[in-house]
């Protein structure tokens, strides 16, 4: 038995080595680009998934040799990521942390959706050229792929290591690494640097994408997704921008994975990664070999929000616009119409939810999808299982939303710039990871069938008139009481943690109190969105509200002015209703919200409506 154990033992080492070397060729990438532009490259798992696309071309398509193929990938990555450094973040390097980071998440979402669009949604095949036999060693056996996939990384490693320390381009990019401003002072053209580091790290990226569309035997559009996270999971346990740390945060990932995958099973493989980066975050925000760097001395969105005038519409205006809103489904009967405009009205939920927390007091929040999925499920347990009244697991699942998620990022308060963004992205793939596992309580990937539909006192909503009226009502409210909230005393030291924590707290404004109440206001908007939904569909599952959700709501808080109540309200409308005249290109819907983003960052950040 304990030969048994000690095989198994052994054959998971090996496993986890083998993971630990694919991540270590994304981290380095990410390391690679922070160091020297200190961005954190949400676009580094599309890149991954794009190689994976071309060496599968290569492979079944063309029938070229492998070797030719890894050259290939490695041209077409590295060309990619010099168009992403060059189109999309070169404008931004003067912006804070939070533009280019915006920029980056908004090429993902561009890129993905166009290999969705030329390749089709579903997984294509793609079988390992490489011979299947194993090498037996100590009872248990290693794949070609396998020590392919070691060479490839220890050859990489050497490569990084002979470029950084013995050519003119390395001793730049180290330059920069350890002082941008004093490189540029002695010559150093940044922006060939910046170039050249981006080529490397995405040629890196793409190799190790197709590498792991060889070890799994598939690809398809949303692979590099998983992958940029668990890379940015190992680079932040190594510590930021260090190159050695990322590849010893990949081996600890790696094993972690493997261990935790033969205790608990397959299904938490993805959770033992966000675990650790929050754990990581929490205890040690510059990672584990990152020494004792501070943190980023600046908010992450103070600088970012324009100085701009707000647009204030008179409120007579606005409230004529309400009664003409109410009014509407007398003077409409097109249950399509309604329908779209229901839902616009759920986003506008998100988006006030998003423009608070993120405009207001400067909590960027990548995660917000986790908050309306607590909700969803909570107000569906507590009618399903309890029979609990929806007019009372509404407002109670509202609530249950803003004391867990405000449980869940509390340990973030202490954490600044990127790092909240990081944490709440972690924190919102934990939650439905968690759905996902916890099949007791919430079935698992079936998810709950036959939620019971909206009521009001003992009435059914069914129609789509009463269900406008209902969604539209709660919207207003919501609006009613955060405008009051930003107007107020509240607001405005809300407002001033944000431009300034140092500031505010040296005249006594206690941080964490603030945020926890601002983030609880809104977790509740948010959880309130999630539990409609799922009684308005009567269906929910983990993965009913993905990140690109949170990204979609992210999007329309800009598009109206981070901080402007009326304009998160106005964004959510144009976002879900001008869509609708595109209705035939639905895959293409996704790739129009990604290119509106990096837009959005690049020539309007304020937004239509202006920041307040």
């Amino acid at each position: 038995m304990s030969d048994q154990i000690g095989i198994a033992l052994l054959d998971q080492t090996i496993n986890g080595l083998v993971l630990g070397n694919l991540y270590a060729l994304v981290a380095i990438g990410l390391a690679l680009i922070f160091g020297v532009a200190n961005v954190l490259n949400f676009a580094h798992g599309s890149v991954y998934m794009a190689g994976a696309y071309v060496g599968w071309l290569c492979i079944t398509r063309l029938h070229l040799p492998l070797v030719v193929t890894f050259g290939l990938v490695a041209i077409f990555c590295g060309g990619l990521g010099i168009g992403i450094e060059r189109i999309g973040l070169r404008a931004l390097y003067g912006s804070a942390r939070i533009a280019p980071l915006l920029a980056t998440l908004g090429i993902s979402l561009i890129l993905e959706q166009t290999a969705q669009i030329v390749f089709g949604p579903f997984p294509q095949a793609f079988p390992s050229p490489l011979p299947s036999e194993r090498i037996p060693i100590a009872g248990v056996s290693i794949g070609v792929l396998d020590l392919l996939i070691a060479g490839i990384s220890l050859a990489s490693g050497l490569f990084l290591y002979c470029f950084l320390r013995f050519t003119r381009l390395g001793w730049a990019v180290r330059a920069m690494a350890q002082d941008r401003d004093a490189a540029q002072q002695m010559g150093v053209d940044v922006n060939l640097v910046n170039q050249g580091t981006f080529a490397i790290a995405s040629a890196l990226a793409g190799i190790v994408g197709m590498l792991v569309g060889m070890y799994f035997n598939v690809v398809f559009p949303t692979m590099g997704y998983q992958a940029g996270l668990k890379g940015f999971a190992a680079a932040l346990l190594g510590g930021l921008g260090n190159i050695p740390g990322a590849i010893a945060g990949s081996l600890i990932l790696g094993l972690t994975e493997s261990y935790g995958v033969a205790w608990l099973g397959a299904s938490y493989r993805n959770l033992f990664a966000f675990i650790i980066l929050l754990i990581v975050l929490v205890l040690f925000p510059n990672g584990l070999f990152g020494g004792r760097r501070g943190l980023p001395p600046e908010p992450l969105t103070g600088t970012f929000i324009a100085i701009s005038r707000p647009l204030r519409l008179p409120p007579r205006l606005v409230w004529g616009l309400s009664l003409l809103a109410l009014a509407l489904p007398l003077l409409v009967s097109n249950g399509y119409v309604l329908q779209t405009l229901t839902n616009a009205w759920l986003y506008g939920l998100l988006a006030l939810s998003l423009t608070l927390v993120a405009g207001t007091s400067g909590l960027m929040s990548l995660g917000h999808a986790g908050l309306l999925a607590i909700g969803g499920y909570a107000s569906a347990l507590l009618v399903m299982k309890l029979g609990v009244p929806f007019e009372v697991a509404l407002p109670a699942a509202g609530l249950i939303t803003a004391g867990l998620g405000t449980l869940l990022i509390l340990p973030a308060f202490r954490l600044r710039g990127h790092y909240v963004a990081i944490a709440t992205l972690g924190i919102g793939e934990s939650v439905g990871l968690i759905l996902l596992n916890w099949q007791s309580l919430t079935a698992g990937p079936v998810g709950l069938n036959n939620i019971p539909p909206l009521t009001l006192a003992g009435q059914l909503i069914v129609t789509p008139q009463a269900t406008y009226w209902l969604a539209l009502i709660l919207l207003l409210l919501v609006a009613l009481l955060q405008m009051r909230l930003v107007r107020s005393h509240l607001g405005r030291t809300l407002r001033a943690i944000r431009e300034d924590e140092v500031a505010a707290q040296c005249y006594g404004i206690s941080l964490n109190r603030y945020k926890t109440l601002v983030f609880a206001v809104s977790s509740f908007a948010a959880g309130i969105s999630g539990a409609f939904t799922a009684h308005m569909y009567s269906y929910i599952n983990p993965e009913t509200f993905n990140n690109t959700i949170s990204i979609l709501g992210l999007t329309m808080a800009i598009l109206g002015g981070l901080g402007n109540t009326v304009g998160a309200v106005i964004g959510a409308i144009l976002l879900i209703i001008l869509p609708e005249f595109f209705r035939g290109f639905v895959e293409e819907r996704i790739l129009i919200y990604g290119v509106l983003l990096v837009v959005l960052i690049r020539f309007r950040p304020q937004g239509l409506m202006g920041t307040i």
